[in-house]
């Protein structure tokens, strides 16, 4: 029983982070777009390689999260 509340709290706040993250990330791109539209591409690569890393976040807490399930 213990064990599932653990599973549960390590992939629910592991994954809180990075989602809040990725909102605010995608906020500020659409923030310097509409600023200056001509550098759209160059936003666009630091966006996805920004949303990239927080991403690899939650991925961790998964892994931690089966580690505790799992072993």
């Amino acid at each position: 029983m213990d064990q599932n509340i653990a599973v549960a709290l390590a992939i629910g706040l592991g994954t809180l982070g990075p989602g809040i993250a990725i909102g605010l990330i995608g906020k500020a791109a659409l923030d310097a777009v509409g600023r200056n539209p001509e550098a759209s591409n160059e936003i666009r690569t630091f966006l996805i390689l920004s949303i990239a890393f927080a991403e690899a976040v939650a991925i961790y807490a998964l892994v931690v999260a089966l580690i505790i399930k799992f072993v």
